[in-house]
């Protein structure tokens, strides 16, 4: 035991001897032994956080919602040199009838993007990056945003168009003082002030897109000061049972086929885009980059080894009489390195 302990203790001081007379060989192989491992699990990290992301926030739409948009807004072209034909937006009229029509067991909400605006308090002021978003009060059941602080839209504030806005955490952390409470303070969207009845609960970055950089404002609010000939009506829809998707489904094809006068025989001039069908999309594309982020992370590691290995290369090459390595297996080594390298 005493032989194993002294053979043990010389091993590791002829190690660190050759580490301190080697100090740039020794820091260059831990090195890229580190850098290699990083890269690896960096990227591994960021492409699972990303797809956790996603999961987290679609997974409060549920997968009994389904939202129906005009088929043109989601123009993709023509195929085979045929142009797809050109449909107009939902108005809000027929957002609105389809609503009273479509009689399933079902929550409705409708929502329209009123464009990007600048939003101040005084001398303050955002970036003119505030996504500006008309809704009714059924919004937030069926979407993933929450109200923090505040309420939510009344009745009366529905019917009659009123300045009433909620914000979202990054317009309240730029126009207000931190000590500051923003309820039943006003605001300026435009050339209007605006009272601020509640505030959002932040949800952060996604894809790029700022989710608390929004603010809402009644949906008639928005069809008097901010609609035009153009926009679009958004109409969103969540049954109270999955299983029963498939017929509020089917029924809301056939309400919106009579409001959009859609004649027999042609095609929809709608689309409806279900929230599991959209969090499937966009899952399968992080799979397809945390595939692309493997592949080079592998391609890191193998550079790294290669590197290694001209390390050790050189290091045996040194020390051939001292560790008892025939010359003939160094060749062998330059040879296995010669053939890997001018491999294609």
């Amino acid at each position: 035991m005493t032989l194993i302990n002294s053979a043990t203790r010389e091993n590791i001081r002829i190690a660190f001897g050759a580490i301190r007379s080697q100090k740039l060989r020794a820091i260059l192989t831990m090195s890229i032994i580190a850098v290699g491992i990083m890269c690896l699990v960096g990227i591994i990290t960021i492409t699972s956080a990303m797809e956790n992301k996603i999961n987290s926030e679609f997974s409060t739409l549920g997968s009994n919602t389904f939202t129906v948009y005009s088929a043109n807004s989601r123009y993709d072209g023509g195929h085979g040199g045929e142009q797809k034909k050109s449909y107009g937006v939902f108005s809000y009229e027929e957002a609105k009838n389809f609503t009273e029509r479509f009689k399933y067991d079902a929550y409705i909400s409708m929502s329209a993007f009123g464009g990007m605006m600048v939003v101040k308090n005084g001398s303050k002021k955002t970036n003119p990056n505030i996504t500006l978003l008309g809704c009714d009060n059924g919004y937030f059941a069926l979407s993933s945003y929450e109200i923090d602080a505040g309420r939510n839209f009344s009745m009366n504030e529905m019917e009659h168009g009123s300045n009433v806005v909620i914000l979202g955490k990054d317009i309240t952390d730029k126009v207000f003082e931190s000590s500051q409470n923003p309820i039943g303070l006003e605001v300026t969207l435009g050339d209007q002030k605006y009272l601020v009845i509640g505030t959002l609960l932040p949800k952060g970055n996604t894809f790029g897109m700022a989710g608390d950089n929004q603010c809402m404002i009644p949906i008639s609010n928005l069809r008097k000061n901010f609609a035009g000939s153009h926009t679009e009506y958004a109409i969103n829809v969540r049954v109270k049972n999955a299983d029963q998707l498939d017929n509020a489904v089917s029924e809301a094809k056939g309400v919106l086929r009579q409001v959009r006068k859609d004649k027999p025989g042609e095609s929809d001039s709608f689309e409806i885009e279900m929230s599991d069908s959209l969090v499937e999309e966009l899952t399968s594309m992080t799979s397809s980059l945390t595939t692309g982020a493997s592949v080079i992370g592998i391609i890191t590691l193998l550079s790294a080894g290669i590197g290694l290995m001209n390390i050790m290369l050189v290091s045996v090459s040194e020390r051939t009489r001292e560790i008892g390595t025939a010359n003939p297996w160094v060749r062998h080594l330059k040879l296995f390195e010669c053939n890997f390298l001018s491999s294609p």
